[in-house]
């Protein structure tokens, strides 16, 4: 494995200073014709990169594990986490993080490699990702970011010059993804088999990077787990209000930053029903559009059972005190949903009936098989004629009420409309349209499709007639949609 030149690395891998049982010290596997798909240019420029010399053949080499970055200390993390409910021993089996890369605003991002090859954590899995599923994770965190959701971000993807054996021969490849970090509800539930020193070094190295206001605090542990409830309640509040579906909130996929991370089996929703699920491996509907306001409150109560140790000497108390906090969750939760809901509808101040007047708006978006985003689109724009809406008689009713509801606030229709369009996405990750820009990539390798949608996609709330093309329904099929986990 070769050393690269600098291109504007800047390292400092706190984690590895971690006790050796938190991970493994490993390097990529080295693959046989790297070639670089997609980089993303301003990413890297904020990260201090020198994205010029990255999109490169030497670029390539790094971004598939070659070739080491000047001051990088390749490692996999160990983690555990409950899969459907079930508690099991994980770890990055197919992942190197290269370490944390230190910005030129000051902030520090974990720099990971995902398809990187096997580890003591595969599990027996080859290691390997393959390009469709990499470029998925690419388009819907990027799209993501752009609508202003938490998330971990895509730094590159690059093709490795052979094949993964999956459903067929596929080509494989890696995608460098970028984090506030990688410490995940998971990764405390792991350290809860080790001795309690080390558990405690975990909890103290998790607030010293993501809270570090909590580190002077007497009842730090107590405080850290109130931090990561607001945070994941405003996370999964942002993903209902844009019909993002996760499709696998497995313990181990959920941070202590509070971001978004692993797009597998994801997708956003189209007509609107709570009940949706895509994902193939979720038959019972456990992570349904639904169901994960309440599957994030019930991986919190995994999280605390790992720090209650931290909360108090006696573990009776220790419970109430971890019950009383994650109590919080639902009434934070509804409030960051309700005042977001307020704001897709134009509401600016706030009165008693407004969760009625929501509730009903979404009773009649399933009564009438409405699509979620064009719904909200169309009321911005006063389109309403262009929703499935008119079909119900209700909406008439509803609409009255609404513009009633709207007459009684001081602000102008210029300022509704302001916060209604910065507040409605006009463009999401069309499932149709993914998979039209994947299947382009993969079976013809013209990437032409995925940065068209990348372009997009990059400025949702824009409102522009550029995205009239891409707010289109896709054609009725008889088969439900349906996504996989991309292993």
């Amino acid at each position: 494995m070769t050393k690269s030149i600098r291109t504007g690395w800047n390292f400092d891998n706190s984690y590895a200073r971690l006790p050796n049982s938190f991970y493994q010290c490993i390097e990529p596997t080295a693959v046989q014709e790297p070639e670089l798909v997609i980089l993303n240019t301003p990413l890297a420029e904020s990260l201090g990169l020198d994205a010029e010399q990255l999109n490169s053949k030497e670029g390539a080499e790094i971004f598939v594990g070659n070739s080491i970055p000047e001051g990088a200390a390749p490692l996999a993390q160990a983690y555990a986490g409950h899969q459907f409910g079930h508690l099991t021993m994980l770890g990055d089996g197919r992942a190197v993080l290269y370490g944390e890369q230190l910005t030129p605003s000051g902030e520090r991002a974990d720099i990971q490699l995902k398809g990187s090859g096997r580890t003591r954590f595969s599990r027996g899995g080859d290691g390997r990702a393959t390009l469709g599923p990499m470029l998925r994770e690419y388009i819907i965190s990027e799209a993501m970011h752009a609508l202003g959701i938490p998330t971990t971000r895509s730094l590159a993807v690059a093709k490795t010059g052979e094949n993964v054996v999956r459903e067929a021969l596929l080509p494989g490849a890696v995608l460098t993804r970028t984090a506030a970090s990688h410490l995940r509800v998971g990764t405390f539930q792991y350290a809860a088999s080790l001795p309690i020193e080390e558990r405690r070094l975990l909890a103290d190295y998790a607030i010293k990077r993501h809270y570090p206001d909590l580190e002077t605090k007497e009842d730090r542990y107590l405080s850290l787990f109130q931090e990561v409830i607001k945070r994941q309640a405003s996370l999964i509040a942002k993903w209902q209000l844009v019909g993002f579906i996760h499709g696998v909130m497995n313990t181990d996929n959920m941070t202590i930053s509070g971001e978004t991370i692993d797009y597998g089996p994801c997708a956003f929703m189209d007509v609107y029903d709570p009940a949706t699920v895509f994902s193939s491996i979720d038959e019972q509907g456990r992570y349904a559009y639904q169901n994960q306001p309440a599957i994030g409150q019930w991986n919190l109560a995994r999280f605390a059972e790992t720090l209650l140790p931290f909360f108090h000497e006696k573990q009776e108390v220790a419970v109430e005190m971890a019950q009383k906090e994650l109590e919080t969750y639902g009434e934070l939760y509804h409030r960051y949903w309700l005042n977001g809901m307020r704001s897709k509808i134009g509401l600016i101040n706030e009165e008693q009936d407004d969760k009625s007047l929501i509730e009903d708006l979404l009773r009649l978006m399933k009564a009438s098989g409405a699509d979620f985003t064009n719904t909200f689109r169309a009321l911005t724009l006063a389109k309403t004629e262009e929703t499935e809406l008119n079909k119900v008689d209700e909406f008439s009713h509803w609409y009255k009420k609404w513009q009633e509801r709207l007459a009684r606030q001081e602000e102008s229709k210029e300022d509704v409309y302001e916060i209604m369009k910065r507040s409605n996405p006009a463009v999401i990750p069309r499932n149709h349209r993914v998979e039209e820009a994947l299947e382009a990539a993969v079976k013809n390798e013209d990437y032409s499709v995925v940065n068209r949608l990348l372009a997009v996609l990059a400025n949702p709330y824009a409102h522009s007639s550029e995205q009239d093309e891409y707010a289109k329904l896709p054609e009725p099929s008889s088969l439900p949609y349906r996504t996989y986990c991309g292993t």
